[in-house]
């Protein structure tokens, strides 16, 4: 073939990229801003309302459902173009050592401002993985940003004051950054699953310093859809079927009677109680207003809002693919610990 044949043919590759992913993003767009709708469809179809726990439940899967799928699909595209440009040896290089606290530090603040829930960070972490960023530095925003986000801190500000929220947003991201740097101390990345391990270790990259085409770019970025989400989208349906089960199945009058101060095991029993339940900062605030509201006290109550959104049950059944029990397990126990102290602290200061 003529070097003039494959100039064309490459030119004509690149155009039908181009459109390809123009619809694609139009249509992620609109699929997007959609989601409520959609959910409301469904439920209506099948004849519940949303007054009912089923009906809720149901509406919760239908919505958070397509929702991550959505973002991990978008997510884990542009992280596969990227990853082109910079190879996971030269990522871990810039963010190792001495640079890692910064990356910490980064990490968790980028958290402030992506609202996700749990389940939803979860794609962004793996996209961070896949492109090399170091392991403690990926959970400082995984913890960061379902825990610590911008809904959070203004819910917060407008039930409890600035003193609050601002309090909040300091152990909150002193509970990430501090988590994310002690799983980086302890050198678990071979805890990860085969698959992300390869990933890490430049076998699914290219070599650094190749040229590439951007069709070639593209195509690494669907190749990375591919491999990713066709391993992890069963996880996150049957993480957020658990989710939707137990969503709006609170009990409010039975939680805010233990959940004073007087007893030294509130605060543990909260965050216990918070783990296998499942929604956002901005689902679970209106139940901390309530059960503040009933007498509990604010850090014990705290305690458990920040169990709920960054410790749940259906975000550690999504990570079980990417990540081995231990590493789960030393995940939640670094992090249920750090939640305990903002308790104590916020019972012992206000």
């Amino acid at each position: 073939m003529s070097a003039v044949s494959i100039e064309t043919s490459s030119r004509s590759k690149l155009v039908h990229w181009l459109a390809g992913i123009s619809v694609a993003t139009v249509a992620w767009v609109v699929a997007y801003s959609q989601l409520t709708a959609f959910a409301d469809w469904l439920v209506d179809v099948l004849g519940l309302s949303r007054q009912t726990r089923f009906g809720e439940a149901l509406h919760f899967f239908f919505y958070d459902s397509p929702k991550v799928v959505l973002l991990l699909t978008g997510i884990v595209f542009v992280m596969g173009i990227v990853q082109t440009f910079f190879s996971p040896e030269r990522t871990r290089a810039l963010l190792s050592g001495k640079r890692q606290g910064v990356g910490n530090v980064l990490a968790a603040s980028l958290g402030i401002v992506t609202p996700f829930c749990s389940c939803s960070a979860v794609p962004l972490f793996i996209g961070f993985l896949s492109a090399g960023v170091p392991l403690g530095v990926t959970f400082s925003f995984l913890i960061s940003a379902p825990m610590v986000n911008e809904v959070a801190l203004v819910l917060l500000f407008g039930m409890f004051g600035w003193k609050v929220a601002a309090l909040y947003l300091g152990l909150g991201l002193l509970v990430a950054i501090i988590a994310g740097l002690v799983i980086g101390q302890l050198k678990m990345e071979r805890h990860l699953e085969d698959w992300v391990q390869k990933i890490l270790g430049g076998q699914a990259a290219h070599p650094a310093g190749e040229t590439l085409s951007w069709v070639e770019r593209f195509e690494a970025g669907g190749a990375h859809v591919k491999e990713i989400v066709g391993k992890v989208w069963p996880y996150i349906l049957a993480g957020i079927a658990l989710g939707a089960g137990i969503h709006g199945y609170v009990p409010e009058d039975f939680m805010a009677s233990f959940m004073g101060r007087d007893v030294w095991w509130a605060v543990p029993a909260a965050v216990a109680l918070g783990v296998p339940m499942y929604t956002n900062a901005a689902g679970i605030i209106p139940i901390v207003e309530a059960l503040i509201g009933k007498g509990a006290a604010l850090g014990t109550v705290l305690a458990f809002m920040m169990s709920v959104i960054a410790l749940s049950a259906p975000e550690m059944i999504i990570l079980r693919k990417a990540l081995k029990p231990t590493l789960i397990a030393t995940f939640a126990g670094v992090v249920a610990t750090g939640i305990l102290v903002v308790g104590y602290v916020f019972n012992m200061v206000l």
